[in-house]
């Protein structure tokens, strides 16, 4: 298990304290990307497994870190600001172990609020993601987002891909795609690497009856003096890149469609700037994502990712 964690001190004991009763040993590694909120100080004392890292080098390469320093088959990404249900892990390991096709799985995420008391009734929460998918134009989405949970929850199925917030990946499927693409630094790493594990041949499920709570985003609001505006640099540039990679050409117009209105909705929230730099910056990195494009083709069938454009 693998937690990368910026300025969360104030979430990691809760979050921590949840991995107990989880029906499987679990090897543990806290990733602490620079925080200067005590954070690494606090693990040093509480004596918990981790790295300090002198500077913020992101969520993707935390990760790959982390995942790089423990030794089991199986690595759960997990953010800080996550709660653990019972059982949780062992539900999850269960079903990768009964399909060696599967390269990971995720579990349903539910949204956390309140002030960290009592965990409410997970049947009255509203839904963060049970997967990803994927829209027309080749966005990511996170199935069931702020929508109220249904009265009957399915059992265990095929997903477009899990969401990094909270999933178990195959280390296999690790160690063949080189980990999350550090270059994103943070947001849209996880939709590249289900990009790229679909376009590989890996298949993802989701496990609604193992259970996580996420806050979302709780270390980056804490972390930015415009974590908003972060946020919309840093989306708008991954997502630009992860659709170079593997959308079909026919799709430019319908891309560039929904870029100018995301610019437009941008410039309405004052964050113009911020998203077009993003946007200027994936054009920058064309040469090298036109060349992860072509091994993609050459090496795995970009068909495998496309054929989730637009299904749920």
């Amino acid at each position: 298990m693998v937690i990368p964690s910026w300025n969360s001190r104030e979430l990691l004991p809760r979050c921590l304290g949840s991995l107990a009763d989880q029906g499987v040993e679990v090897e543990l590694l806290v990733v602490d990307n620079g925080s200067g909120d005590g954070s690494a100080e606090w693990l040093e004392r509480e004596g918990v497994p981790h790295v300090s890292l002198p500077r913020n080098v992101g969520f993707a390469a935390a990760v790959n870190l982390g995942a790089a320093r423990v030794g089991a088959e199986a690595i759960l990404a997990l953010n800080a600001d996550t709660v653990l249900e019972p059982g949780c892990i062992g539900r999850l390991l269960d079903e990768l172990e009964a399909d060696p096709a599967l390269g990971g799985v995720q579990p349903r995420i539910l949204q956390l609020e309140g002030d960290g008391g009592a965990l409410p009734d997970p049947a009255a929460a509203r839904l963060y993601s049970v997967g990803q998918a994927l829209t027309a134009d080749g966005r990511a989405i996170e199935q069931g987002a702020g929508e109220p949970q249904p009265p009957r929850l399915p059992g265990a199925h095929e997903v477009f891909g899990v969401c990094g917030a909270a999933c178990l990946l195959r280390r296999q499927l690790f160690t063949e795609l080189g980990g999350y693409d550090e270059r994103y630094f943070a947001f849209y790493e996880d939709v590249d690497l289900n990009v790229r594990a679909r376009v590989a041949g890996w298949r993802f499920a989701t496990v609604p009856e193992a259970v996580v709570w996420h806050s979302g985003n709780a270390s980056w609001q804490a972390g930015f003096e415009r974590p908003g505006a972060e946020n919309a640099r840093l989306v708008a540039r991954n997502r630009l890149a992860t659709q170079v990679k593997f959308m079909p050409a026919r799709s430019l117009p319908r891309i560039a469609a929904v870029e100018l209105g995301a610019l437009a909705r941008a410039a309405a929230q004052r964050r113009f700037l911020a998203t077009a730099r993003g946007k200027l910056a994936a054009l920058g990195w064309l040469p090298a994502l036109l060349r992860e494009r072509r091994r993609l083709r050459r090496d795995g069938d970009l068909g495998r990712a496309r054929r989730w454009l637009g299904a749920r």
